[in-house]
């Protein structure tokens, strides 16, 4: 007869039995943990460089579009800023007068009483920018002598620059040159400068003693500015052949005279009246002098030495 089985019979099993039957159900439990455990770690690392990333987006973006606002205002100023260091004031006066009209007919029969109506109008390429006039008189006195006059009136005009500067600083660093050269001509003696109240915005007569062969020359330079115009008067007289110098003091005053009428005559030209009398603002501001402004200083340097070779 065959035993039957004992789980048939109700016998317990074995502990060989028991134990086996526990690592197997044990084997089966612990894979089921471990993926769980696996899958909660796999979520958190995901998780953490999610915040990462959103963190980093967040800050970048802040501080980009702050940086881009920065980077936008600091671009947005520079351009006014750039444009308002280079502007410039508009020059006051656009145009001169005729250089050989800027004197009254008395004031040139007085100054040049035989050749009032021989004004010679220097060369020019632009007579909107630069004019110049001169007139000659020899007066001649018999067995006495002579005297001689020359006068030559310079009208120069700085326009307005962005690069060199406004036209009245323009001018005003031309007139100070024209006053330095007029006191340091080429054999000049006894110099003197003094400055010329009520003539524009400022001015300046320098006057000295020229010997030459033909004579003793006394020679009167009035340098003056008016705005963003320098007018440079050159006015020289002498005794010839025996006749007496003339006086000094007289020839000065009859320059300064002279120098008057031709600012209110660059005033007029420009429909602004009278000339101010008071300087300006940029009298005592320097700039660099323009190309045009250098042309003219040769012809007025000298005009003793002109004046008497035409004698």
């Amino acid at each position: 007869m065959h035993r039957p089985a004992q789980r048939d019979l109700g016998i317990p099993p074995t502990p060989f039995r028991q134990w086996g039957r526990d690592q197997h159900d044990q084997g089966e439990r612990q894979p089921g943990r471990r993926g769980a455990r696996l899958r909660r770690l796999l979520v958190c690392a995901a998780a953490v460089p999610a915040v990462l990333v959103a963190a980093g987006c967040s800050s970048g973006s802040g501080s980009g579009s702050g940086g881009d606002a920065k980077q936008k205002q600091t671009s947005s100023a520079k351009p006014s800023q750039s444009a308002s260091a280079n502007a410039v004031q508009p020059a006051a006066y656009s145009t001169l007068p005729d250089s050989c009209a800027v004197l009254s007919q008395k004031t040139l029969d007085d100054l040049v009483p035989k050749g009032a109506k021989s004004g010679k109008k220097g060369s020019s390429d632009d007579a909107a920018t630069r004019s110049s006039c001169s007139w000659n008189s020899l007066e001649n006195n018999g067995v006495k002598g002579s005297q001689f006059r020359w006068l030559n009136v310079s009208l120069l005009r700085f326009e307005s620059d962005a690069t060199r500067g406004d036209g009245n600083k323009l001018a005003q660093e031309y007139y100070t040159k024209q006053v330095q050269d007029a006191q340091s001509a080429e054999g000049a003696q006894n110099t003197k400068a003094e400055p010329v109240s009520g003539v524009g915005d400022q001015a300046t007569a320098v006057r000295y003693d020229l010997k030459k062969k033909e004579g003793a020359f006394k020679q009167q330079t009035v340098v003056a500015r008016v705005e963003n115009v320098v007018i440079t008067l050159d006015y020289n007289g002498a005794g010839l052949a025996g006749d007496k110098t003339p006086d000094a003091d007289d020839l000065t005053k009859a320059a300064e005279k002279a120098v008057k009428e031709a600012v209110s005559a660059v005033s007029a030209a420009n429909q602004g009246g009278k000339a101010s009398t008071s300087p300006s603002q940029g009298a005592s501001k320097g700039a660099s002098a323009s190309k045009s402004g250098s042309a003219s200083p040769s012809k007025s340097a000298s005009p003793s030495a002109s004046a008497s070779k035409k004698n």
